[in-house]
C-alpha cells in the first residue's frame, strides 16, 4: 500500500523507455564553435545526432535538458539511455557513445581507459546534477519516518529485520509501528546511487557497514530490481518494503528523514546543494576532472549527506568537429542556468553552483576536434 508523507518528493510522471531520444536547437546556419552553449554565446544552429548513456537517476533530469534544448536546437537530437552508471562509463570508455551520465566518479582504471579513448588523452568530469537520495519505504499506517544513521546501516545490512525493533521506535516516539517483517531492496545492476548511498552507510556506520565500497549491493538475502524504476517498483509492492531511489521518482512511497547531527532532515535540493557546498574537490585526474568528495558524515544543521553528485563525463578532444561541437553546446545548455533550471523542474535536483557552473564551462570551451 502507497501512502502520503509530509516530506514527500515531488511526484513526476516519468516514462520510462530504455532510450530517451528527443531533440533540440537555435537559430542560424553557420558551423558551430566548440563551447557555443544556446545561452552562453553564439546562437548557432547545429544538427546532428549526440549519443549517450548512463546513470538511470538522471533520467527525468535528462528529459527536461533535452525537451528544453529541443527550443534551442530543433534540429539535434540527443539519445541518452539510462543503462546505469556503470553501463554508462563502460559505454564510453568503450567508444560505443560521445558522452556518460554517472553517479560515481571514475575510478583510476576507468580513468586510463577513458583518456586512452578520447584524443589527446583528456577527459572532463562535471558535476551537473546534484541530488538527495532518498530512503524511501512503504508501511501502512505510518507517514513520517525518523532513521538514524547506524539504524539505515541496520536495516540495509540486514540486521534490523522487524518494523519495531527498539532501534526505529526510539526515533519515533509519536509513531505506532507495526511488528512487520522489513524488506529491503537494493540495486541489481551496477550502480552510482549504490556506491554514493554504500559511502553514506561506510562512513556515518563502520562499525555496522563492513562492506568494501562499490557500485555492485554486497548484501544478499534482500530483494534486488534493476534500475531506479524498478527499485521504486518493488518497494511499492510490499507493504514493509524499503529502498533507495532519486526523490523525483518516489511518487507515493514514504520518504524518511534522516539523523544529522541533533536533527531529522528530509531530502531536499538546498539541502543536498549545502553538503556538495562544504565538500572538497577530488585531487588528480586531469586539468578537467572536478570530481567532489562528499562530507558524507557531516553534523551539519540543514545538510543532508545522503547526496549524489551525478557526472558528465566526455572528451576535451574528439576525434570530428560535429561531435565536439555537438557535444559542447549541449553541456552548455546543460549548465546554463536555463538548463540547470529545466532539471530541478523534471527532476526536483539543485542548480548547481556559480562556481561550479564557471568551472565546467572552462572545461567546455577547451572541447575541440583533433
Amino acid at each position: 500500500m502507497k501512502l502520503s508523507t509530509k516530506t514527500r518528493a515531488t511526484t513526476l510522471s516519468v516514462a520510462l523507455a530504455s532510450t530517451l531520444a528527443l531533440t533540440a536547437c537555435a537559430a542560424s546556419n553557420e558551423t558551430a564553435n566548440t563551447g557555443s552553449g544556446s545561452d552562453t554565446g553564439s546562437g548557432t544552429q547545429l544538427s546532428g545526432t549526440l549519443v549517450g548513456a548512463g546513470a538511470s537517476s538522471q533520467q527525468a533530469a535528462m528529459q527536461g535538458w533535452t525537451a528544453a534544448y529541443s527550443s534551442v536546437q530543433p534540429e539535434v537530437t540527443v539519445n541518452y539511455d539510462p543503462v546505469g552508471s556503470g553501463g554508462g562509463r563502460e559505454q564510453f570508455i568503450e567508444g560505443a557513445t560521445d558522452f556518460a551520465g554517472t553517479d560515481a566518479y571514475l575510478d583510476e582504471e576507468e580513468l586510463a581507459g577513458a583518456q586512452e579513448r578520447c584524443a589527446g588523452g583528456e577527459i572532463f568530469q562535471l558535476p551537473n546534477y546534484i541530488a538527495p537520495i532518498a530512503v524511501v519505504y512503504n508501511l501502512e499506517g505510518v507517514e513520517e519516518l525518523n532513521l538514524p544513521p547506524e539504524v539505515v546501516a541496520g536495516i540495509f545490512a540486514q540486521q534490523i529485520t522487524n518494523w519495531n525493533d527498539p532501534a526505529i521506535a526510539e526515533a519515533n516516539p509519536d509513531v505506532t509501528l507495526p511488528d512487520l517483517p522489513i524488506t529491503p531492496v537494493n540495486r541489481s545492476d551496477e550502480s552510482g546511487t549504490t556506491e554514493n548511498f554504500a559511502e553514506y552507510l561506510a562512513a556515518v556506520a563502520p562499525d555496522v557497514w563492513t562492506y568494501e565500497v562499490s557500485g555492485d549491493w554486497p548484501v544478499a538475502g534482500g530483494e534486488a530490481a534493476q534500475g531506479t524504476s524498478g527499485v521504486v517498483s518493488a518497494v511499492g509492492a510490499g507493504n514493509g518494503a524499503i529502498g533507495y531511489a532519486d526523490p523525483s521518482q518516489a511518487g507515493d512511497l514514504g520518504v524518511a528523514n534522516i539523523g544529522v547531527g541533533g536533527d531529522f532532515v528530509a531530502p531536499s535540493p538546498d539541502a543536498a546543494s549545502a553538503v556538495v557546498e562544504n565538500s572538497e574537490r577530488v585531487e588528480g585526474g586531469g586539468e578537467y576532472n572536478y570530481a567532489i568528495d562528499i562530507r558524507r558524515d557531516t553534523t551539519e544543521s540543514g545538510n543532508y549527506p545522503i547526496v549524489q553528485v551525478s557526472y558528465h563525463v566526455g572528451c576535451i578532444q574528439y576525434d570530428d568537429q560535429e561531435t565536439a561541437d555537438l557535444v559542447a553546446d549541449f553541456m552548455s545548455f546543460v549548465v546554463s542556468e536555463e538548463g540547470q533550471q529545466a532539471a530541478a523542474e523534471a527532476a526536483g535536483s539543485a542548480p548547481i553552483s556559480d562556481g561550479l557552473r564557471e568551472q565546467a564551462q572552462s572545461a567546455i570551451d577547451a572541447i575541440s576536434a583533433g
